[in-house]
């Protein structure tokens, strides 16, 4: 039975710009061994070329065979939702891509959808024109639910902040397709070709990563890299398979693959 690997990426990979120690031998190691990976981000900014370009600047040489993106888990949502829809996007470079690709149109007016993402460059007046889109009857989906990093100096809030001001204004809870949600813990899976029994999630945030992989059946592995603390683990009632210091303490084959 094959087995294969998602990969969180910020706090298991790399810290902002900064690889993490050891991170590049073990991609290596499975990109050798014909390991089947991806990396599963929540981030809809980037497109799957242009992570690849930031890995590889960080001495990480990896395909856009390898990247799953919550902006390429909402594109196939709403496109298996509603064909050829349209959508109204508060979103960057990843999300706009993902959508035209699946066959969704973006307009500025009587949207079908109105979709969050991560991003710098929309305006109050866009939000509150999302705000009366939902308010006239258009679906409302976040890519995910991050919270903000809450560190000065922080270019980007979260999705967490911005979503709630839309939610507060209009009294609609979003439809969240990134992690952990089942739309792209279930997709990304898809996108390997592996069944439920094959799959191991490595991250570093209980509540996104190891939650997800745990709804999901998955066999889940925390880093302890990123977010995470070990002490903090006792606060959850669900638990990762194996806990980790970093991501080169993961010894291949998985004492739960067959060999």
């Amino acid at each position: 039975m094959k087995q294969g690997l998602l990969i969180d990426m910020d706090g298991v990979i790399y810290s902002g710009e900064q690889l993490i120690n050891g991170a590049d031998n073990f991609i290596n190691a499975l990109v050798k061994n014909n390991v089947p990976f991806a990396f599963m981000t929540n981030n809809s900014q980037r497109t799957s070329l242009e992570v690849v370009r930031k890995l590889k600047r960080l001495g990480i040489t990896v395909e856009t065979k390898h990247v799953y993106t919550s902006a390429m888990a909402t594109g196939q949502f709403l496109a298996s939702q509603n064909p050829n829809g349209t959508a109204y996007v508060l979103g960057e470079g990843g999300l706009l891509t993902s959508l035209h690709e699946n066959g969704i149109t973006l307009v500025d007016s009587d949207p079908e959808f109105v979709v969050l993402g991560e991003g710098r460059n929309f305006t109050l007046e866009m939000v509150q024109r999302a705000v009366d889109m939902i308010l006239a009857g258009s679906k409302f989906i976040a890519t995910n639910r991050d919270p903000s990093p809450r560190k000065p100096g922080w270019n980007n809030l979260g999705i967490a902040a911005t979503a709630a001001m839309i939610e507060e204004a209009t009294g609609r809870k979003a439809f969240v397709t990134g992690k952990p949600s089942p739309v792209m813990m279930r997709s990304a899976r898809k996108f390997l070709g592996l069944e439920t029994a094959e799959t191991t999630v490595i991250g570093d945030t209980m509540e996104t990563d190891i939650q997800g992989g745990t709804q999901m059946g998955y066999k889940t592995i925390l880093v302890l890299s990123g977010i995470a603390t070990k002490d903090s683990l006792s606060q959850y009632a669900f638990k990762p398979d194996m806990v980790v210091s970093a991501i080169d303490q993961v010894e291949l084959p998985l004492k739960w693959w067959s060999k």
